[in-house]
């Protein structure tokens, strides 16, 4: 486990995070990132296991109560999220390095328990980009852009507490510099 580094990554709904981690997997398939759980019910194309852990309420509950998670939120009022603990150590054990992609409070969650975590921010050009591909995705009502895009405002303004910032003009672009911090390109 010493050996292993935690590279948290941190960005607004709709950034692209999910899409620069894709790139960056696939330039670099040894990476492995950790598969977060969540509450929330899967999006069209996404599969358990493999893009989320989908647990129930009641077991989301059972493994806060057991320290299950190294962290976790509820996140936009609604779903709650977490990184399970074995999620990490598997990796660990094996001496491998972790990239998670996480929500703010999730981040400083993790920075309280694991301050020796590499903590990076994923950035829009500017928020009318990000508004754009809220929007672009069509995976949420009008009600949950307005409130993704409210909580957006609270995560741009905490970028400020990240060792790095890797703006996210274009995914392989903002791959790229991904790798180079992570000593891997």
């Amino acid at each position: 486990m010493a050996n292993s580094q935690l590279y948290v990554l941190v960005g607004p709904s709709g950034v692209g995070k999910g899409t620069v981690l894709k790139a960056l997997r696939k330039a670099y398939p040894h990476l492995q990132v950790a598969i977060s759980a969540t509450t929330r019910q899967p999006r069209p194309g996404e599969t358990d296991g493999i893009d989320y852990h989908f647990l129930s309420d009641a077991r989301f509950e059972e493994l806060i109560a057991q320290d299950g998670f190294l962290e976790w939120a509820t996140v936009h009022g609604k779903a709650r999220y977490g990184t399970l603990r074995s999620e990490i150590n598997r990796h660990f054990a094996l001496g491998r390095d972790v990239i998670l992609e996480i929500d703010l409070a999730g981040a400083r969650q993790i920075r309280q328990s694991y301050p020796q975590a590499c903590f990076i921010f994923l950035s829009p050009p500017n928020e009318h980009v990000l508004e754009e591909r809220l929007r672009g995705r069509g995976t949420e009502d009008e009600a949950e852009v307005a409130r993704r895009l409210e909580t957006a405002k609270t995560e741009l303004a905490a970028a400020g507490e990240f060792e790095h910032i890797v703006i996210n003009n274009q995914p392989e672009q903002a791959a790229r510099e991904l790798a180079a911090l992570m000593g891997i390109a």
